[in-house]
């Protein structure tokens, strides 16, 4: 059976602890010029902590922002718009653990012609239990990996992220669109993936979702390598995609944890570690720091580039994983392509 790098939510805590203590190399590179005028971004877990401070910067410095998210509509928008002056801020509401209201998004996005020249995909959840969704699969699987894996191929077989390997409608001279994951450095020290497992619903507790968000996190970096090497085909970069983990968030990940373990991780999350509009920095240097869209297959610990856990950029689990995915998405109704 697969297994994550923290046996108890306690040891995760203090581990995330102890990277905020760390020399954060990068930490000074994202300046006020760096900017993202009149491109278009898409922000999904939007509405609160990360993915709405992601959002708010990201049109603070011009871009035009779409944020998916499930609630607080229209009240995360609202304070986007209100902190940043901006009037190119939408909110679309899916949820992401519902496979049919990713291609609900998707369509959404492709109906009304929208080009998405940056992909923030920040949506996750923490549950301390397993949690069946709409198609029957795991609601933490699907969140933090499946749906990504179906919107990636969505946005890029429909052309929405324009791109020449999948739709053939690249942009010559035009910045090269990139796709940003975010993760977690939890995912160092994760199991190899079980092929047996994957995607197989089963009961589990607080412990056992301990293990599967490190778990998930590594499988996701393993997709996102994989995806890179496909859309930098012959060594030219069409579409740039990355990893990155913000470290230690006060956010509301541990919100479904049990009253007492969700007490002391609220408590310790608010008092040591980092408000949500300064762990977005990282993520946001990501998607405007022009060197980014120039390569691809990059990881971003808080501030610090380095390499991901070996595992993730095994070419033959790479490819694997792309095929097991499709089976799944099959199987539950929500592949959309022949081949």
């Amino acid at each position: 059976m697969s297994h994550g790098r923290f046996q108890n939510p306690f040891q995760a805590t203090l581990t995330g602890l102890r990277d905020l203590f760390g020399r954060q190399q990068l930490a000074d590179r994202l300046t006020d010029d760096l900017r993202v005028d009149g491109r278009t971004c898409l922000v999904t877990g939007a509405s609160s902590g990360l993915g709405l401070a992601i959002a708010t910067e990201l049109a603070r410095r011009g871009g035009r922002v779409r944020m998916v998210s499930r609630s607080r509509i229209p009240a995360a928008g609202e304070a986007v718009r209100r902190a940043t002056g901006s009037t190119e801020v939408e909110q679309l509401r899916a949820d992401l653990s519902d496979l049919r209201q990713v291609h609900g998004l998707a369509d959404e996005l492709r109906d009304r012609g929208e080009t998405i020249d940056v992909l923030v995909d920040n949506a996750g959840v923490a549950t301390p239990r397993a949690r069946r969704t709409a198609q029957g699969l795991d609601a933490m699987f699907v969140t933090n990996m499946l749906s990504k894996v179906l919107l990636a191929h969505r946005l890029l077989r429909d052309g929405t992220i324009p791109n020449a390997t999948f739709a053939g409608n690249a942009r010559p001279g035009e910045p090269k669109p990139r796709m940003l994951y975010v993760s977690s450095d939890s995912h160092r020290g994760a199991s190899a993936i079980d092929w047996e497992e994957l995607g197989t619903y089963y009961d589990y507790g607080v412990n056992k979702g301990i293990h599967n968000y490190s778990y998930f996190k590594l499988v996701l970096n393993t997709f996102a390598v994989e995806l890179s090497r496909r859309l930098a085909c012959g060594g030219e970069v069409d579409v740039a995609v990355h990893v990155m983990c913000p470290g230690p968030v006060d956010s509301e990940i541990a919100r479904d944890a049990p009253p007492g373990l969700a007490l002391f991780m609220k408590a310790m999350f608010k008092v040591f570690f980092r408000k949500p509009e300064v762990a977005a920095g990282p993520a946001v240097y990501m998607s405007v720091a022009p060197g980014y869209g120039e390569r691809t297959g990059e990881y971003l610990h808080m501030w610090n580039p380095k390499r991901m856990d070996e595992k993730c950029y095994d070419a033959e689990e790479g490819v694997r994983l792309w095929e097991h995915t499709e089976g799944l998405l099959r199987e539950h109704g929500a592949w959309s392509w022949g081949e």
